[in-house]
Parts: C-alpha cells; structure tokens; sequence
C-alpha cells in the first residue's frame, strides 16, 4: 500500500457520503506496499479501507477483483469486503482514478517472520486456493513468464547502475525460464502477492489476508514459491529451513502438491524471484515524485533468485512428505 494520489477533504466527505457508513471522522494515508493509493478512513459506524487504483492495475480488471473477495468470503477465507454505496456501485471514481472502499481487518502484519506464521500461511494458502475453485472468472498473469523479457528490456541498460552485470544477468534468466517454465501444472486462482504486510494476525492467529490487486489464474505451485521468497528468507539473505517446511508442510495438509509440482518448485520459486526482481528494479529506475514511500531494494531478491538456482529439488524448501501423483 502507499500513497500516490492526494484527496481533498470536501472531495472524500463527498465520496463517503455516498455509502450508509455515517460521517467521515478522519482520514490517514498508508505509507507502505508499493502499488496504490491506499487510506485509513473513520467514519461515525467504523473503519474502512479506501484504495484508488493507480500503477499495475488495470481498470478493466476491477470486476474481477471485486467478485473474487466476494466469492472467497463467501468460501470462508477471511478478506476484506467490497462496499457499496445506497445506488449499488462497488467501483466508482475519485480524483480521477477508479477507487473503491472495502471493510477494515483487524490485526497486524507480522515484522519478525517466525515458523508459526509460515505454518499459519500456508494452511491459509491452501484453503484460498481450493476456496477458489469454483470461481468463475478468470484473469490471466500479467506479470507472469512471458512479461518478464519485457520487463526487462524496459529496465535495459540502466540496471547495470543497481549492479554491474545485472542486465545481460537478467537477459540469461529470462531466455532460460522462457525455455523451462512448466505448463502442465494445476491452475487456479492464486493470490501473486502474498507478502507478510498482506497477511494480518491477531496474536498468533492468521485473522485475515489482503491485496488481491494481483489475484489471477495461474499455477498454484508458483504462488507457494512467492511465498518461500517472501517468507523464508532471514534477513541476512539465508534460507530459513524450518520456516519453509512448515509453510509447505501446512500447505500440503489443506491441499496436497502432485508429484510434478514439487519436482517444478523449484523453478517456480525461481521464477517468482525474478518477477519480484524485475517489478523491484523498474520501480527503483522510474521514482514517482510525490509518493510517500521509497521503492524496495531490488537486489534483495536478486540474492534469493541466486538461491533457487542452487537447488536441485524441492526437498532444499522443507518438502519432506510423501506427494501424490
């Protein structure tokens, strides 16, 4: 989350006034994520999330988006909740971009990753990708194998200046997953973006996941290897063992991997390194005046996508029990 856009006070009183909420109270920016605009709003009946959308994000995608917290909601996966103002609208338009309130989820994210949020995670992954079966739209990946030479070309030679070597690095990546990448894995609706400040917890309970901005169909082994990246490193750049066997162990328990999805996790992790070092690289090259968040360091994942090239399966993430076929 983050703030792009400002909004004028009698602006957003107007736009509140629309929903059976009450009166706005106050209001706050959110100065964290990296995406959109993303404010804190009070009003005389509660707490509310406004987002409007800015960036990666696709206008006509909104409905999908929408729809899915919707269905998950309704499939007991814990995530906020579009509102609607007294006319019926869930998507409107403020200060010129298209925007959205939802409910507000109590809770925090976690700061110090520990092995019972990992655990908790993946239990929580695997609900939402089963809870998403029966979801009838699709999104396809905009930011998955065959935008990542793009993405990449669009960074060109400036990469060099984050580190020497880093574009013609990337190049080489690119053209060896391209060739590699799998395509006969199970699909479905994943989240892509799973980070631990879109997973809230009160005390050590998961209370709830946020951010669908990138929820799309796709493999579900890739979005558990985004979450080996964003959650089983320590900051020293090491993998954390325990913390990726309980992630998939949890996992495994809600939704068993298939004998090709572990033998492909690697790859998969691999992959999702590489979609964050690009995103990351690209974000760090073309700062947006005005926002009140500074863009993340890039070679954080470069460091983990080295990693993943290491590995030689699945069992270097704590994958230790029996797969189905």
């Amino acid at each position: 989350m983050a703030v792009y856009t400002d909004v004028g006070d009698d602006e957003l009183r107007a736009f509140v006034a629309d929903y059976d909420i009450g009166a706005l109270i106050s209001y706050s920016g959110i100065a964290e994520g990296v995406e959109n605009s993303n404010f804190l709003i009070r009003t005389e009946r509660g707490s509310y999330i406004l987002t409007l959308y800015e960036q990666r994000v696709s206008p006509e995608d909104l409905p999908f988006f929408i729809s899915l917290m919707e269905h998950l909601a309704r499939r007991g996966v814990t995530c906020p909740q579009p509102l609607q103002t007294r006319r019926g609208e869930a998507l409107r338009t403020l200060c010129g971009r298209p925007a959205a309130m939802v409910s507000f989820l109590e809770g925090m994210w976690p700061r110090r990753v520990q092995p019972f949020h990992c655990a908790a995670l993946g239990e929580a992954l695997g609900t939402l990708h089963l809870a998403g079966a029966d979801f009838a739209l699709r999104r396809t990946n905009a930011l998955s194998v065959g935008a990542w030479p793009e993405l990449a070309r669009a960074c060109g030679d400036s990469a060099d200046s984050v580190r020497p070597g880093l574009a013609d690095f990337l190049e080489e990546e690119c053209t060896y997953l391209e060739a590699n990448w799998p395509s006969d894995l199970p699909v479905g609706i994943i989240h892509a973006d799973l980070f631990p400040d879109n997973v809230f917890f009160l005390g050590d309970r998961l209370s709830g996941l946020i951010d669908f901005y990138f929820a799309c169909t796709d493999a579900f082994a890739y979005d558990l290897g985004i979450c080996l990246n964003a959650w089983c490193f320590e900051p020293d750049g090491s993998f954390n063992l325990t913390k990726g066997r309980h992630l998939i162990s949890r996992y495994q328990a809600v939704r068993p991997l298939s004998s090709p999805e572990a033998r492909a996790l690697p790859l998969l992790a691999r992959g999702g390194a590489l979609r964050f070092l690009l995103t990351r690289l690209y974000d760090w090259l073309n700062q947006r005046q005005g926002a009140l968040v500074k863009p993340k360091d890039p070679l954080e994942y470069l460091a983990k996508l080295r990693f993943h090239q290491s590995v030689r399966d699945a069992a270097s993430y704590g994958l230790a029990t029996a797969v189905s076929k």
